[in-house]
């Protein structure tokens, strides 16, 4: 077999239809081109100054630390200066269209769904037994048994074992419903009653409830959810717009 082996473009557009990647790519396509006409409209604009934070903030990101480096890169991933400034450029327009959007509706945004932000620090433990789910409920309520020492006996994967059954930081959506109405009801640090769920009975420890904060994080955060959705209603009427002409063309054949 030849050491080199030459790449044309047909075998590139090949493999990413082998891959079931035309989808994804034709809505990259489309997406881009809603986000640069719909930036022509608000006549956003791009300074000298900005494409070069951005250049220096990529370069950084992906420790590309030298003009080499970056030519390497580029070379690497087939990718012209050019190709390199309009890419920079479109991750500006996008940043600067969401904010022209939406940055006046993401206060009124987060007070509306404060509720969703909220975050709960809890452990859990699921068992088998209802009745030995009660059992060890009250030898940690009276103090014959630590939380710990429960999760160390009864947790069967290795890695939560160790952490003592902690999940970490959850949202209500990220909960069964009949668990997130107990835990996010808790006063910290409560032990809950056993919970029956289809998944087993679970023992679960709040630790905290965390009220949401309106930082900058969260902002970001938000301002993504918000220009993520309306791009999808975009691509949407998009879709319902090419139906209707498919089905005019049909009609007048």
């Amino acid at each position: 077999m030849s050491s080199a082996i030459a790449i044309t473009d047909q075998d590139i557009l090949k493999q990413i239809k082998l891959s079931g990647k035309v989808p994804e790519m034709i809505e990259g396509i489309v997406k881009r081109t809603v986000i640069t006409e719909e930036a022509e409209t608000t006549d956003i604009k791009i300074e000298t100054e900005e494409l070069q934070k951005a250049a220096d903030q990529f370069r950084l990101l992906n420790n590309l630390h030298s003009a080499s480096d970056t030519h390497q890169w580029l070379e690497k991933n087939l990718l012209s200066v050019e190709d390199f400034e309009e890419m920079l450029c479109f991750s500006i327009v996008s940043r600067k269209l969401a904010n022209h959007l939406f940055s006046d509706k993401i206060e009124p945004y987060f007070y509306q769904n404060q509720l969703d932000y909220t975050e709960a620090i809890i452990y859990e433990v699921i068992l088998d037994d209802e009745d030995l789910g009660m059992e060890l409920y009250y030898a940690i309520d009276e103090d014959e048994m630590s939380f710990w020492d429960v999760a160390h006996e009864y947790i069967q994967d290795e890695e939560l074992r160790r952490k003592g059954g902690y999940l970490g930081r959850v949202k209500r959506h990220e909960l069964k419903p009949e668990i997130s109405a107990a835990v996010f009801a808790a006063k910290p640090p409560q032990l809950l009653k056993p919970i029956v769920t289809s998944q087993g009975v679970h023992l679960l420890l709040v630790e905290a409830i965390i009220e949401p904060e309106l930082n900058e994080k969260k902002r970001y955060e938000i301002l993504g959810n918000l220009f993520s959705e309306w791009l999808k209603g975009k691509l949407q009427e998009i879709q319902i717009i090419n139906n209707s002409v498919e089905k005019v063309e049909k009609n007048q054949n």
